[in-house]
């Protein structure tokens, strides 16, 4: 159950986010600016995707988590596969709105699985494990994205992606089964019970905004950095998806699992560290950046930014976990849809569109060099991250939630 989650969430990742190797191709032949660019890999990805994540969550609580991903992948990869046949950036904007529309119904329902699925000594790991599809996915969308458009041009890779999504969700639907509810009543919970629990808990509203701030980061960084590389480097393009897949598939699985891992073992005595160890890699996460943007060499460059692709991401088992322990089990998927909603709407919204907003601004002044600027000043948001993550321990304490005993 969990290998093949996370063979969907790896598609989910790679499909949300080979656009970004495939940037300047796209770029060049659409006549697209950044901050046109910044639109389309973020803000069209983040309208509905945030939004619909919410009702899908729900319907996903009250009826069968396992079809609700699995129809999500089938939706989101079929609009991947369009985006290979876009002529604009109006056209390819709609495309990027329609994978949105499908992955939203893919996170948090898979969260509530496992969360269902392993015991609370286990699950941090467990949601880390499923949450290396953010790494693998980016990673694969980098290494395969670069190879695809090298061999076949951009459309094609979109157009193969898609389909791979397809073949996949059938599988999915066949394999990962729901675990029987306990307590059907409580699975009958209102949409409108489920938020007021959250609202009223000062920890959900810190830990969302602050992985909202690092999600800014993240994302504006995983789309633009390609074109960084390619600007301060000289790499071409397929030299390029090489160097990020190594930084992306060494770096962020080892921070992904890391964060699972220590989560589990010091959370168990103290539940604030599950706040205390995102908010520690995020200050580890700006020199990191910082230092490794502005190498002077690829082999400078390179172990910065393999530390900085794994403390940056390292959040994501402690964080993932805290949430599901805010409420009562049948309100998981609702929960972390909400958690989404804050963390998705700031981060692929706002993140790729800012970088390349900042970017054109500074383009007069800085050249092509101007790209790299705007990436690096927007890793502040870091820091913002980490104290929004630090003022939230004392609250969540207070507001753990244990698994029920019946």
């Amino acid at each position: 159950m969990l290998l093949v989650l996370l063979l969907a969430y790896i598609l989910n990742f790679l499909d949300r986010q080979i656009i970004g190797i495939l940037g300047p191709s796209i770029q060049s032949d659409l006549h697209l600016s950044n901050a046109q660019f910044g639109a389309i890999g973020g803000t069209a990805f983040a309208l509905l995707y945030s939004v619909l994540g919410i009702p899908l969550a729900y319907l996903a609580d009250r009826t069968s988590r396992s079809s609700v991903v699995a129809g999500s992948l089938a939706v989101w990869s079929g609009f991947t596969a369009l985006c290979g046949a876009v002529f604009g950036y109006w056209s390819l904007f709609l495309c990027r709105v329609g994978v949105g529309v499908g992955e939203a119904g893919g996170v948090a329902p898979s969260y509530a699985l496992i969360a269902d699925y392993f015991p609370p000594e286990r699950r941090a790991r467990a949601l880390a494990i499923f949450s290396l599809g953010v790494p693998i996915g980016l990673g694969a969308g980098a290494f395969i994205g670069a190879h695809l458009a090298a061999w076949f041009g951009w459309r094609a890779a979109f157009a193969i992606m898609g389909v791979a999504g397809l073949v996949l969700a059938p599988v999915l639907r066949s394999v990962v089964r729901d675990v029987p509810r306990r307590s059907p009543a409580a699975a009958e919970a209102p949409l409108s019970g489920v938020f007021p629990i959250l609202a009223r808990k000062p920890a959900f509203w810190l830990l969302a905004f602050a992985c909202a701030a690092s999600s800014l980061c993240g994302y504006g960084l995983a789309l633009w950095t390609p074109k960084v590389i390619i600007q301060s480097f000289g790499l071409d393009l397929v030299s390029t998806g090489n160097f990020l897949a190594s930084l992306l598939l060494i770096g962020g699985c080892a921070g992904v699992f890391a964060g699972g891992w220590l989560a589990d073992r010091l959370g168990t005595v103290d539940h604030g560290w599950y706040a205390k160890v995102p908010a520690i890699a995020w200050i580890l996460s700006v020199p990191a950046w910082g230092f490794g943007l502005f190498a002077p060499n690829l082999w400078t460059a390179w172990p910065l930014l393999l530390i900085g692709n794994a403390v940056n991401i390292l959040w994501l088992g402690p964080v993932v976990t805290a949430v599901q322990h805010l409420v009562r089990r049948p309100m998981r998927a609702t929960a972390s849809a909400c958690f989404l909603l804050i963390n998705n709407l700031i981060g692929i919204g706002v993140g790729p569109w800012l970088m390349g907003r900042l970017s054109d601004a500074l383009s007069a002044r800085y050249g092509t060099q101007a790209l790299r600027d705007a990436a690096v000043g927007c890793t502040a948001f870091y820091l913002v991250a980490a104290l929004l993550a630090l003022l939230s321990i004392r609250s969540l304490k207070v507001s753990w939630v244990a698994d029920e005993t019946s």
